[in-house]
Parts: structure tokens; sequence; C-alpha cells
């Protein structure tokens, strides 16, 4: 099964009969220039018309319209489905829609201004010059993949029109459906389960037998892109990143990771950059804002411990952007934990912590109870235990916080909280050999 980006084509098919009377032939159009154009830019063709029934347009077709990285629609005759689904992906997609017509097609007005790649017919309906229009088309594909220029009238011409952000989970879903194996998946899930630098390794042998990333389908690149983050391979993240095709390094999950990663290695400059740039794009987010605050934290932990006068400050930055994010949104409880966290660290007997704390805790407990929690829930549960000063319930709640981890730098992250706590309580001589053990049984699933 392939694993490369998909080019959703809308067009017509069999024979229809154009302004003129003449008939067409849209299967040896497909067949001649499309398909094998597609093909040539390195991306896997999916004919729109394998999934209507009956003529009508159902959820596959929208999910396509939506999801595929790339899309040809072909506008010789004046197909009402081909136009519909044509407006759908403007409306949804900014870039990475190529336009084909007969060069003696006359378009309506309203798509008559779109740059539009024009191909020969013979008298009877049937390609002429196949592979210069072949060559053409690759060519448009491949100028895409590589400048991801806005090609949509609706956001080329309207300010501030935004795409919408489409959840990680539907997409993968759709990458299941339509192109992304079982045996691929497999192969990554089987490399994260290995050793830090055995699965890194691993890792490396999928990559190579990719290929060039940008031609890779959207979300093999991006499993194999959080796979490299399971491991903690941060520098590999931010190659595999530059290696993306503009469209997919524009997205907000793939800057988000990027950011996260160039902080990783020290990078805080730049990953404060992405992130201030995402926010100032697209808005508030929970999650971007929570990884800003990481970045700050850090900072306050690098200028706490050369005692530089500045450290006060990043903490506070670091506070505001968290409780930032978990205003964005309550659900997300990642930020409210760690703006809990970095209060108490700084200024224990702020009454913020009294406000903020069971806020973040019902958070948790509504996702426990709707039966949506992960790993990062049950620890901020421990984490928040902690700062009350209930190391027993703290003990109590770890195992379920292990039991749901499933990558190594979630603990670590954890650990490191929890030894910012510790630090805290032996400077002020607080007993701390409970919180060490969970310490310690965190930094040993941490890899």
């Amino acid at each position: 099964m392939s694993h490369r980006a998909v080019c959703f084509v809308i067009m017509p098919f069999g024979r229809k009969p154009d302004a003129s009377g003449r008939e067409i032939d849209f299967d040896l159009v497909y067949k001649e220039i499309i398909e094998p154009g597609v093909g040539d830019a390195g991306f896997e063709p999916v004919r729109a018309d394998e999934e209507l029934h009956a003529g009508l347009i159902h959820k596959a077709m929208y999910e396509r319209l939506m999801l595929s990285e790339y899309a040809v629609a072909d506008l010789t005759i004046f197909n009402p489905n081909v136009y519909y689904e044509l407006g759908v992906r403007h409306a949804v997609r900014p870039q990475t829609t190529v336009l084909m017509a007969a060069d003696a097609s006359r378009l309506p007005f309203d798509v008559g201004h779109l740059r539009t790649l024009p191909y020969r017919l013979d008298e009877k309906g049937r390609p002429k010059e196949a592979a210069a229009a072949r060559a053409a088309l690759a060519k448009r594909l491949d100028d895409c993949k590589r400048h991801g220029e806005a090609d949509s009238p609706l956001f080329k011409l309207l300010d501030g029109f935004k795409p919408a952000e489409i959840e990680h989970a539907k997409t993968d879903t759709f990458r299941q459906q339509v192109t992304y194996s079982r045996e691929l998946k497999a192969k990554l899930a089987a490399a994260r389960a290995l050793k830090k630098n055995e699965g890194v390794a691993a890792l490396d042998l999928i990559r190579a037998e990719l290929g060039d990333i940008s031609t890779v389908e959207a979300g093999v690149a991006i499993d194999l892109y959080l796979s490299y983050r399971a491991a903690s391979a941060w520098e590999r993240m931010i190659e595999l990143y530059n290696a993306f095709d503009p469209v997919l390094r524009h997205s907000a999950m793939a800057r988000e990771q990027y950011a996260m990663a160039l902080n990783r290695i020290g990078h805080r400059d730049e990953a404060e950059k992405v992130l201030s740039d995402l926010i100032e794009e697209r808005g508030a987010s929970s999650e971007t804002y929570g990884l800003l605050g990481r970045v700050y934290k850090d900072r306050w932990d690098a200028a706490k411990k050369t005692e530089d006068f500045a450290a006060p400050a990043w903490a506070e930055k670091a506070i505001e952007a968290y409780l930032r994010g978990f205003e964005a949104d309550w659900r997300d409880a990642y930020p409210g934990v760690n703006a809990v966290t970095l209060i108490a660290l700084t200024d224990p007997e702020n009454p913020r912590i009294a406000q903020l704390a069971p806020v973040v805790r019902y958070s948790v407990e509504r996702k426990i109870a709707r039966g949506q929690a992960d790993y990062w829930d049950y620890a901020t549960l421990v984490e928040l235990a902690v700062i009350a000063g209930q190391l027993n319930e703290a003990m109590k709640l770890l195992p379920n916080a292990l039991v749901h981890l499933k990558e190594g730098w979630n603990a670590e992250t954890t650990a490191r909280n929890l030894s910012l706590i510790r630090d805290a309580w032996r400077d002020a001589g607080k007993p701390d050999a409970q919180l060490s053990k969970i310490i310690a049984a965190l930094e040993a699933r941490a890899g």
C-alpha cells in the first residue's frame, strides 16, 4: 500500500458532452494526463467518482475534500458536482488545489480569473499531446509542494479568513481508511517500544524507506514526527520538520511540536518566536500557550540556577502563558496544573493556588468520568496532591498514571516538575523522602 500524499481528483467520468455538443472522454483524460501526472509529482491519485453513490456527495466525499493534501479539478464542462466540490475545497483549504480545463473551454465568470492549466483535445474528445499536459500538471503540483502559496480565492481575497483546524484524531481516522497501512503503523509502534537509541535507529530506517518526506502522505509524516518525539529525538524532529512540504510545515500541530523540540535543545528564542507567531495568526490555544509557558519556565529555571535577577520575571511570564492557555480551554488541565505548580514554587502562600487547584482537579475528574483521560490527567492529580502536601494520596494516584503512560518523555516531564518541588522543599528543610520515591518511579519509566 502506498504511503504517498493523496491527490484527490475532482472531475466528470465517462463520456460527457461539452457546451458545443462534442463528447469528451474524461476517463481517457484521467488515464493519460491526470493519473500519471499526479504520480510523476510523487503523489497518490484518488478519483472523486469512486466515492459517488447515486450522484450524492456523502461523508467520505467531504472528508476527501477537506483532508487530502492535494487536489486537481477538471472544469472543462459545467458539471455541478465538480463545481460544488471545488467550492467546498476552496472553503477549507487555502492552497494545493490545481485547476485544469480543455483549452477551448469557456469557464464561468466566478472561476474565469483563476489560474487554470490547459490541455488539448482532438476532434473526437480524446487527449492530444498528453505527454506535455502530463508534464505540465506534474510541474504545477511540484510548485504547490515547494511553495505552498494560496490558490483559494477566499483565502487570497478575504482578509482575516482562516482555515478551520481539523482535529488530528479525525485526520488519523481518515488516514486509516484511505492509504495508511497497518504494516507501517505497526513498524512505527514497534520502534517506539524499543529502548531510546535502538528506537531512534529503527525510526531512521523507516524514514530512509519512505524517501522524500515532502511527498509522503501527511498522516505517515506526522506519525513518524511524533514517533521521534516519543524517543526524545529532538534534533531528528527538527530536521524532519524542515523537510516537510510547506503546507504541512505551516500547520499548527507541526509548528507547535517543532517549537517544543527547539526548546528541548535550548533554542528558546526560536521556540518562543514560533509559538508567538502561531498565537498571533490563529488566536489563543491551550496547547500553544502551554508550550510557550514551558519555554518561559525553562528560562526561569536556568536563571534561578545562575542567580540571575531576571528569574522572577520569567516565572511571571510562564504563569501568565499557562493561565492564558487554561482560560482558552478549561477542559485542558495541562496548562492549568503547570500554572498552579509554578505559583506554588515561586509564592507558596499565594491565594491563587487555592482558587486554581480545584478548577484544574474538576477538569481532570470530568475527563476521567467521560472515559477520555490519558496519562497527563492522572499525572495532574498526582502533582496536585503533592502541591497540597498529600503525599499518601499522591502515592495512591501514581499507579493510574503509570498504567496510562505511553511515552517515556511524558514521565520525564512530570518527574522534572516534581523535582523542582522537591528542591524547594529541601531549601525549606521539609522532608522529601516520599516525594523522592514518586520521582524515582517516574524516572524509571522515562527510559
